[in-house]
Parts: C-alpha cells; structure tokens; sequence
C-alpha cells in the first residue's frame, strides 16, 4: 500500500510537469482573483485537552500516546510519590488541600455549624501535626513490647494476639466480620491469612535477581527497626532473619492473588470443631471472648490450609522466634504513628525501596490521610458541603440510568447467551444499588476518646474503635446504607454481595467528571467509571454473585461456557502486553478490571450515543462527538510510575497500567476504529480473528 501510494504521488507530478508553463488567458484571469480565505478552523470541544496530545502520534499507532504524550513528556513525578496521574492523583491532590483547610479549621475551633465529631476530628489531626509530641509514642510501643515479651507458648500468646488483633495490627491471621457468601442477608465471623510484613506472598517465594535483592533488603530492615526499638545489633539480626524464615512459610501457605480472584476457593464455613482440628494450639472459645465476641461458635476460614500451617508455625516455633515475630508486626504497624527514627526507616523501605518515591511526604499531607482513614465520614460533612454540589449527584445519576440502559438493550443482542440467563441477568442489573456522592446516614462515631496528647495513643484508641465497629457486626442484619470508601475518596467501587455501584464525591471532579465539558468527554471520562463498574457486576467474579449478592450458579452451562470462551480472549490479549521491562501483564490477575474496561467503553459509547443524537451543537467543535468520547476516556488515565512502583504493581495490582486501560480494550472496538478511520492493520486495532467482546 505505501509504494502504491508513492507511486500516485510521482505520478500526479510528472503529469503536471509535462504541461506547458506558459499561462492561458483564463489562466491569468484567474490568477488575477484574490485567494479565497481559508476555512476558519473549529474550536476545541471543552474538556478536551490539545495541549496534553503529541500530535505527531497518529491515533491509529498509539492512541494512549497520541491523547496524552505531551502530559507526559512535560510530567515529572513528585518527588514524595511514587507515581503520578492527571485523573486519579491530580485530583487527590486538590481534595487532599481541601481537606487540610477544613481540619486546620476544625483544630482552630472554627468548625462550620452543623458539623458532628468536630472536637475530636480536630483534635486528632493537631495531635498529629505536633511531631515533637509524637516522640512520645515510644511510652506506647514499650507498654506494649512489655506484654509481648510474656508470650511463652501458643496459650500466653492468645490475650496478646487478641490485643494486637483489637487494634488492627494482624499477626497470623486476620480476624474480621464478613458478608456471608451463602445469605447475603447475614454478617458473619471471618479468619483470612495476613501476618507478612511484605506486600504479597510472592515476595517471598520469587528467586530473580531483584527480588532476591528485595528480600535482603527486607531483612535488613525489620533488624534496623527492632534496633530502633531498643534491641542489640547483633540480636536484630538474629531475629530478623528468623522473623523472615516464619513469615516465609505462611507466605508459602498463602493463596495467590490469581486464586483468591475464585469466590468458592475463599469459603469454608468451619465451627469450633473444625477450627480445633486446624490449629487446635490456640483456644479459639477464649480467643473470641478476649476479642469482645464470645457469642462466636466459628465463622468462615478463606484458606483452611493456611490456618493449619498458622497451627503448625505455633507449635514448631520457640518463644524468642516468636515474641520477635510478634514485636515486629507491631512495630511495622504502627512506625507510622511513631518519632522521627522509626518514620525514616519506614518510608526508607515501604516508600522509597518498594515504590521509588525520593522523599517523604510532608507531614500535613501525612495527617490529612490519617484523618480520612479513622475519621473520613466526619470530615467528609463539611467537605461535601463545601466541594460537591447537587449538579454532581444529578448529572451521575443520570449517566448511571442511561448507561443501565445500555446494558439492558446490548444484553438484548448477545446472542452466546441464552434466553434463561438473559432473563436473571436482567432481574440483576434491575436490582443494582446506587451509591453517588455521600451516605444517606452518616457514620458514628460515640465513644471515640482523643486528646491533644500523645499521637500514637489517639491512633491507637481510633483503631481499637474501629474494630470494635467492625466486630460488633457479627450476628446482626447487613446494614446497606454502609460505605467502604470515605466521600473524599477518588475512587469508585462495586460491591457483589450487596450488588451496589458507589461513587464518592471526591472522584466526581475534572477530569472525570466536568460540568463545563460536552456530554461526550464526560460520557468517556466518568461515563466510562459507570459503566465499569456495572460491567463489574457482570465479570467472572461478579458474574458468581445473583441479584441478591448471594454466591450461587445462575447461569445455564451454555451460557457459561460461552462466557467463559469471551473471558479466555481477554486474558490471552493482556497476557501478551509488557508491565515494565521485562514483566509481562498477568491476564487472570487483571482479567475482572480489563473486562470491566472494555465492557465500560461499550456500554457508555452506547449511552452517549443515545443521549446526544439530537445535540447539533456537537458538530460545530473540532472532533466529532465520538472522538470526544474516547479523548475524555484516555485523558483522565495519563500516567506515570516509577520503575518500582511499576514492577509492585504487575505483581500485586488487579488493573492493567494505564497504557494498556486505553489502548488494550481500544483495540477490539469498532466504534474507536470507526471514530478515527483506522484501517484494519492499523496497530491499535487487534487483528479481526483475535478481537475480544463479552459485553
């Protein structure tokens, strides 16, 4: 095709070059006329950033580098980051210093009227931003590293787990309340596997260069910080290497993130019996009094497996190993809340080690994510107030119904799905709970004890509430009107045993969402967030879960083998990406968030499509309405990391890097290839036998 197009243009020119030169009559008539004026070109639609594009890049090449190129070339990470985004962080960072004003306001004694728990949230973050005061919390620490060092065996060790386990330090294992997978309708008691100090159990069973390099790495910290807290050079040492030889074993027992992706792989109702016969070295009556919960007769275990080799670990390990073990989880935990020694040794490992980030953050930016995590739905009454308007609500909640209706006329189509399963489908996008904005009913927070003091205790009190909070759960009715993401949150979730859709305030900003953009590049940026999660609830996890968020089979055995042939071309296709040099993407592991991305564009194409046919105003901007749409979905995802934090998060991350969120689900739409007239070779566009559709 090039050389026949090489071949037309020489062509066209020698024909012309072999006419006369000299000017007919009317051709110098004509040429006596003055040029007609060039055709005055088309404003940019709002919302559509030109000057973020590298205009060099033919859409049809790259289309991730074609929206967002200049955005990153000019982009330089923040040096107390680890990565960077003009969606998710920019924003963060804006509601970030909203946050600071509003607390600095609440610590003056200045909080706006109406606003609950105003005292204690103001309280806690000036107890957090006085650091000479956090020296303090070494009293903590040594108050309790004094009842850790009673621990002798399995039966001294129980009231000290219990109170590390109170406070939602997890050493061993995690202990929590949970939605039952069988009755959606019930919160029960559940045991999952945690006690490692590093972010995933591969961590530790990996054998290249650089995570060999890591675990070194890891080692040496854990003995820098029992150093720290008071120990000898040469015992931290020891110790650290047999805290890593423990947490090795229950990372080997650990189930991988591509397993714990299979619902029925995480439920095994077990009563006390059954807790015995796994780890019978534990009083497991006495447990669950001593965590405030004696009424427990058992619960769900996610891995029965790991908590027998947490039986075997007891039994086998000597007390010094395991008061070491157990001191260090503490420390870990709670280094944060602590002086300045233990904060640069933590941010020198976790931040700087981990994720790349150069330095730490200043310490308000630290305060305002404390607040958010213990207090966020009481800070988030004066910052909704303030920053989210009922144009927000109405407008998502429109985009939510439009896009619905979407994906009722697309399942309409399917035709690998059969009439049965199309019928329950249906019957479960018709019961999807809504969340925009904020809760209807605000959280509690009665009883909660902060002083202007030590900062570690009043992390400590907050954190002992919280799970108090979360136990006193067990054996009552679900509450619905629960949120798990604070409203300043950037971010969205969906919840399969509840099948809701949340969207907090805080995502609900530009780019995402912007009130003075087209309807197409907001279709595209935060239609496109809809739309995923509601495809999210239809993915090969979500799809296990009925209308009532109950873990059952309601798909005919055709229907699912069809489902499951689409999903198989997913992962296949994201299986063949690049993560970070040479780490390739993990398909199964991501395989819920990239069908949840190319449902999400559909579904939301569809929606704007409808939505906008009789809006002529659309034609008078410079891209068409369906170029807009898919110039707001890849702007809202330009992104940068650092290598570490690239390499984290393609072991660890259930989302593809943002590259691959653009043009991997891009590359398997017609209305992208129609949208920018790409042709069928084109390198964005997937090969016509290879291209994926489930939804």
């Amino acid at each position: 095709m090039r050389n026949k197009r090489t071949l037309a243009v020489v062509a066209l020119f020698a024909v012309s070059s072999c006419k006369s030169t000299e000017p007919k009559k009317d051709d110098a008539a004509q040429a006596t006329k003055p040029a007609a004026p060039a055709p005055a070109e088309l404003p940019v639609p709002p919302g559509v950033d030109v000057s973020i594009m590298d205009a060099t890049t033919d859409p049809c090449t790259d289309f991730y580098q074609h929206a967002c190129g200049g955005w990153l070339a000019k982009t330089e990470i923040p040096a107390d980051r680890a990565a960077w985004s003009r969606g998710f962080m920019e924003i963060h960072q804006q509601n970030e210093q909203r946050l600071k004003e509003i607390l600095e306001e609440l610590a003056a004694g200045k909080a706006p009227e109406g606003t609950p728990y105003a005292k204690e949230t103001g309280d806690f973050f000036a107890s957090c931003m006085d650091e000479k005061d956090q020296e303090g919390g070494s009293a903590t620490v040594t108050e309790q590293l004094k009842a850790i060092e009673k621990v002798k065996d399995a039966k001294t060790l129980l009231p000290v787990l219990a109170a590390m386990h109170g406070m939602g330090v997890y050493p061993f294992f995690h202990f929590a309340s949970a939605v039952d997978f069988k009755d959606s309708t019930k919160v029960i008691a559940e045991l999952d596997q945690a006690g490692l100090g590093l972010p995933d159990r591969d961590y530790y069973t990996k054998t290249d260069e650089k995570s060999v390099q890591i675990q070194k790495d890891y080692v040496e910290h854990v003995a820098k910080v029992l150093v720290l807290a008071g120990q000898k050079e040469a015992d931290a040492k020891k110790n650290a290497d047999a805290i890593y030889a423990l947490e090795k074993q229950l990372a080997e027992a650990s189930l991988t993130k591509v397993e714990r992706r299979e619902p029925s792989k995480l439920y095994h109702p077990t009563d006390l019996a059954g807790l015995k016969k796994a780890a019978g070295n534990l009083d497991w009556p006495a447990y669950f009094k001593a965590m405030g919960v004696p009424d427990v007769k058992g619960g769900n275990v996610t891995h029965i497996g790991f908590l027998e080799k947490v039986g075997a670990v007891l039994k086998a390990t000597k007390a010094p190993e395991l008061k070491a073990y157990l001191s260090w989880q503490f420390l870990s935990a709670v280094a944060p809340f602590l002086g300045k020694g233990f904060v640069d040794e933590d941010f020198r490992f976790k931040s700087k080690a981990l994720t790349g980030a150069k330095e730490d953050l200043p310490r308000w930016k630290k305060c305002v994510t404390f607040t958010d995590m213990f207090l966020g739905e009481a800070v988030a009454v004066p910052f909704v107030a303030k920053y989210f308007g009922e144009d927000g609500k109405k407008i998502t909640r429109e985009l939510v119904a439009n896009i619905e209706k979407a994906f009722e006329d697309n399942l309409a189509t399917l035709a690998w799905m059969d009439a049965p399963t199309k019928e329950k489908a249906l019957g479960k996008l018709k019961t999807i709970m809504n969340k925009v904005g904020y809760p209807d009913t605000w959280r509690k927070y009665d009883g909660v004890k902060i002083a202007r003091g030590n900062f570690a205790a009043n992390a400590g009190s907050l954190a002992q509430f919280e799970a108090r909070r979360d136990l006193g759960k067990i054996g009552k009715p679900v509450d619905r009107t629960e949120w798990y993401m604070s409203p300043p949150t950037v971010n969205a979730y969906y919840n399969p045993q509840w099948n809701e859709i949340v969207f907090p305030a805080g995502i609900l900003q530009p780019p995402f969402f912007n009130k003075d953009a087209t309807a197409p590049v907001n279709y595209g940026a935060m239609g496109m967030v809809v739309g995923h999660e509601v495809t999210h609830g239809f993915d090969d996890e979500g799809r296990q879960f009925d209308a009532q968020g109950n873990l059952t089979d309601w798909w005919t055995a055709e229907s699912a083998k069809a489902f499951s042939e689409r999903t198989a071309c997913v992962k296949t296709q994201y299986d063949g990406y690049t993560a970070i040099e040479d780490i390739k993407i993990n398909g199964q592991l991501t395989l819920g968030e990239n069908t949840a991305d190319l449902g999400g564009l559909k579904l939301s194409f569809m929606a704007m499509m409808l939505a906008t046919k009789d809006n002529a105003d659309l034609k008078k901007f410079k891209y068409t309405p369906q170029q807009q749409f898919f110039y707001g979905y890849a702007q809202s995802w330009c992104s940068k990391y650092r290598d570490e934090m690239a390499r984290m998060r393609a072991a660890t991350d259930p989302h593809s890097p943002p590259k691959w969120r653009v043009n991997g689900p891009l590359g398997n739409l017609a209305t992208f290839k129609e949208a920018f007239a790409c042709k069928d070779d084109a390198p964005m566009m997937q090969p016509a036998a290879n291209r994926c559709e489930v939804w």
